[in-house]
């Protein structure tokens, strides 16, 4: 309570009454009474001054009265200001206790419904994904079976094709061989015909050589020696003639390799016999030499004697030396070019051979290249008969298939298809045994005569006609291939809708009636989508019939305002309209009463972030509509800064790349510019740029005494 209540105020108790005046104006009698009587004037002053102190303490008590009532008059008003601010609290803290309670109870309401919520979505969202991985699963298998169909079907129709190129090949190829060994048959006949020639004229020639070694006896031995000479060159033409055929018939037929080794030792035979015919020609020429000696030594000997005194054995013995020596002569020329002849032979023969050899390694090798040939052709037949097992396999298990679902089946096709099957396995078997056939002949090519020849031609013929009969066949099973093709893709379109309909619960399947209940989802749906069809046709039958009634009387324009206006338009369409726009006024309440509520989360929640990130980091954000934000250190209120997002520059390491400094405020630290060069424009990191510079504030704000979290 205030001093002044209880100081004495300034009232007129201090003010001389009249009363007061009336005994001071009295007072010189009195005085003069009391002069005159002493004791009588004592004894009144006495009274007097009792008086005047009763007075003086009657006015004090007074004031005291007046100032205790005073103060008691505040009290009791502050009194009754205090029990009605109290009766006022008590009030408002039940308004606040109730006020929360409904807050805490619609929160409880909210989020109940929210967990409700939740958990309908997530298991709806669970179910929904276990639908999709499902259907995902159901499509991925669809995918493969498709795929394999697909796969099964073009290598079905890839083996077909290769199988038709295989023996279109195979057969060009027996022709091919046929009209070889045709050919190789003419050649061997000429060459026959040539052979008889060459052997009529080796008989003349030898029955002239008889005669010859008759009519001159003298040189008989030469001509023996010549004639045997001859032989056996004609021996060895003919033996080279016959290689060389064989070797031809090598080259072409890449058969017979053993014969030509046979001819290399042959050969090696005869060059031995050569080497014995180049010692007995060395054997002759010394005896010529020896010969030439003597003949020298003689006539050396024969000319110190006279020609007179000669007798006549000697010049017997001297004729005779002379012939033996002519005839040694002749004999030496002939062996010497006998044996120029045989090297030039040799030499030949040498080059033949090597010839040979290197024709004998490249057939060698063509041989191993055929090996190699007939193994994959092989593999590549046994992998043919594996498809074709694989296909036929496939082909009964779509059988099997249909008889199982029940599908139709031609039986004319089915039966068409195994007598092409039939056909097909007898032109395999037919076309294996003229290959074999074949091979044979190669390998015996002396035995085919014109009665074979004409029998194989017959049969080429007759499998021309059948390959033609056989691919008509074929391109009809590619036809009904293709057809059972779409007819099994349409059936697969179909089971795909039906496991649609299937999973949606919506296939009935036939001579199958299903029963439900009066009241379900599914008759709720329908009567809605019902109702939707028959107000959607009401309206439009009234639209229809405004329509005609404007077109029998006209359209007449009246000044009845909104009247006429309302007449235009059908009750049924403006019903419609106005049940619609009252839906969307209730829809757009709702949205805004729910964005009003999210506004006030979303602005309790930033307000607490701000607040988190304030006490947690020490600075304070402010968030502009334009995008910046002004970022606040709470121990420096004038060091600001402004960042805003930086535009057309892609991200990079740095978190901070995506935003920029475009303001700051006075404050701050000293070394704010070192700090701005350092982090920002070196380090591009604002989040160390934004510590340091609160690290700093912090420093400062502690050694100043004004720390303030």
């Amino acid at each position: 309570m205030d001093n002044d209540q209880f100081k004495t105020p300034l009232n007129k108790s201090r003010l001389p009454g009249p009363g007061l005046r009336s005994s001071t104006m009295k007072r010189d009698s009195f005085a003069a009474e009391l002069e005159r009587d002493p004791q009588t004037s004592t004894a009144k002053r006495q009274q007097r001054a009792q008086v005047f102190t009763s007075s003086i303490s009657h006015a004090s008590l007074e004031r005291q009265l007046l100032a205790a009532q005073t103060s008691k008059m505040e009290l009791e008003t502050k009194l009754r200001e205090s029990e009605l601010l109290i009766a006022t609290l008590k009030s408002d803290r039940e308004w606040l206790a109730n006020r929360e309670k409904e807050e805490r109870e619609e929160k409880e309401a909210e989020r109940e419904s929210y967990e409700k919520a939740k958990k309908a979505s997530d298991a709806e969202n669970r179910s929904l994904r276990i639908t999709v991985s499902t259907l995902r699963e159901e499509l991925a298998d669809l995918q493969d079976t498709h795929q394999a169909l697909v796969r099964n079907t073009n290598q079905t129709v890839s083996s077909q094709k290769t199988e038709i190129m295989t023996l279109t090949h195979r057969n060009a190829l027996l022709e091919q061989q046929y009209e070889q060994a045709k050919t190789l048959a003419e050649e061997r006949s000429e060459s026959l015909t040539q052979l008889q020639a060459a052997y009529d004229e080796l008989s003349t020639a030898k029955e002239s050589s008889e005669k010859r070694e008759l009519e001159e006896e003298s040189m008989s031995i030469v001509r023996d020696e010549l004639h045997r000479q001859a032989s056996y060159l004609r021996s060895l033409e003919s033996s080279n003639a016959k290689m060389t055929a064989e070797l031809k018939v090598l080259r072409e037929r890449q058969t017979s390799v053993e014969v030509l080794r046979e001819e290399k030792r042959g050969l090696e035979r005869k060059l031995q016999m050569l080497d014995e015919f180049r010692t007995k020609a060395i054997k002759l020429e010394a005896e010529v030499e020896a010969g030439r000696k003597e003949r020298e030594a003689w006539a050396e000997n024969s000319q110190n004697a006279q020609l007179s005194s000669t007798p006549i054995a000697v010049t017997k013995a001297l004729s005779d030396l002379r012939l033996a020596h002519a005839r040694l002569l002749e004999e030496h020329g002939s062996t010497v070019a006998l044996l120029r002849q045989r090297e030039a032979e040799l030499a030949d023969y040498e080059r033949r051979e090597a010839q040979s050899t290197q024709n004998i390694s490249t057939l060698e090798q063509n041989q191993r290249i055929l090996k190699d040939k007939i193994a994959r052709r092989d593999a590549r037949t046994q992998l043919a008969e594996r498809e074709v097992t694989f296909l036929q396999a496939l082909v009964a298990s779509f059988n099997a298939e249909d008889h199982m679902e029940g599908v139709e089946r031609d039986e004319a096709k089915d039966q068409h298809i195994q007598q092409l099957q039939g056909l097909l396995q007898e032109y395999k078997a037919l076309n294996d045994q003229l290959s074999d056939n074949l091979e044979n002949l190669d390998g015996k090519p002396s035995l085919l005569n014109p009665a074979q020849a004409e029998e194989l031609h017959a049969e080429l013929e007759k499998e021309r006609l059948e390959k033609a009969e056989l691919q008509k066949g074929l391109d009809a099973a590619t036809t009904s291939e293709k057809e059972n093709l779409d007819k099994i893709e349409e059936l697969e379109q179909t089971l795909f809708e039906l496991r649609g309909e299937i999973a949606g619960g919506r296939h009935v399947p036939p001579n199958t009636r299903i029963l439900s209940m009066k009241d379900n989802p599914e008759q709720q749906w329908f009567d809605l989508r019902q109702a939707a069809m028959d107000r959607l046709k009401s309206e439009n039958e009234a639209l229809i019939k405004r329509l005609k009634e404007l077109e029998e009387g006209g359209v007449r324009m009246t000044n009845e305002g909104e009247g006429a206006g309302e007449d235009l338009v059908p009750r049924e369409s403006w019903e419609a309209v106005n049940k619609e726009k009252v839906d969307l006024e209730e829809m757009v309440k709702q949205k805004e009463k729910r964005l009003l509520r999210l506004q006030q989360v979303f602005t309790s929640k930033s307000a607490e972030f701000r607040e988190a990130i304030a006490s947690i980091l020490g600075l304070k954000l402010a968030f502009y509509p334009n995008g910046q934000v002004r970022v606040t250190s709470v121990y420096d209120l004038c060091a600001s800064f402004v960042f805003q997002p930086s535009r057309g520059q892609g991200s990079s390491s740095a978190g901070s790349a995506s935003m920029q400094l475009v303001a700051q405020g006075e404050g701050g630290p000293q070394d704010l510019p070192n700090l701005m060069e350092y982090w920002i424009e070196k380090e591009q990191c604002i989040p160390g740029f934004l510590a340091s510079v609160t690290l700093e504030c912090y420093d400062n704000a502690k050694r100043e005494g004004r720390i303030d979290v």
